[in-house]
This record gives structure tokens, sequence and C-alpha cells, in this order.
């Protein structure tokens, strides 16, 4: 496996329970979308795909948490997750989990590392 590393956004960019950042995940058969959000004051990271539907979470660009800052929630179905595991815990997909991705915030920004196979 290859890691390539990747710029998501600048730290500054994902404040506490607001609007994530998307950006682009290598995935078998084609591209796929990830994001990631700021919660409990850590950077969290995601597939963009709701295990229950296949659908994008976010409603609008980048609006990926309900009103209360507390949960991540699906525009589709609204299936509710815990920011920081990723677990559904109401909803149509209850017990299911997003697809974690692993990042890093270090020197003011945020770092996607993406492993691929090797050719």
């Amino acid at each position: 496996m290859a890691v390539t590393t990747h710029v998501i956004c600048k730290s500054a960019a994902l404040a506490e329970g607001r609007k994530g950042v998307r950006f682009t995940v290598a995935r078998a058969g084609g591209e796929g979308k990830g994001f990631a959000i700021r919660f409990d004051g850590a950077v969290h990271a995601f597939v963009n795909c709701c295990p229950h539907a296949g659908t994008e979470l976010d409603w609008q660009p980048g609006e990926f948490f309900e009103e209360s800052g507390l949960y991540l929630v699906c525009a589709t179905h609204g299936a509710l997750f815990e920011p920081d595991t990723g677990l559904c815990i109401a909803g149509p997909c209850q017990g299911m989990r997003l697809q974690t991705l692993t990042v890093e915030e270090s020197q003011g920004q945020v770092r996607f590392h993406e492993s691929t196979p090797d050719p």
C-alpha cells in the first residue's frame, strides 16, 4: 500500500460544530467524496456516504451538522451520527457507522492520508 498525503484545508477553516470541508477520495471504481469537521476540539473525517441510502450527507455543500452542532445529520432520511466516531445513533441505519478517513492537523493545516494499492 502506498500512502499519499493531501492538504484538505487550513485549520481555521474548520470551526467547532460548524460547516465542514468536502474533498475527493480515490475509491475502487472511481472518485468518492470525503469530508472533514471539527468536534470537541479535534478534526474528524469520513466518507460522505450514508450507510443506509448511499447518498451524501450534507444538505448544502459542507453542511453536515444539525442545528445544535452536536450530531452529523443525513439530509436524505435524518439519521444522526456521532461526529467523533461516525456511529449512527438514530434513524434507519442505527448502529451502523460512517467510514472513517485518516487525517491529521499540524502546522495550521489539515491533511488527509490516503492509502492506495501498489501498482
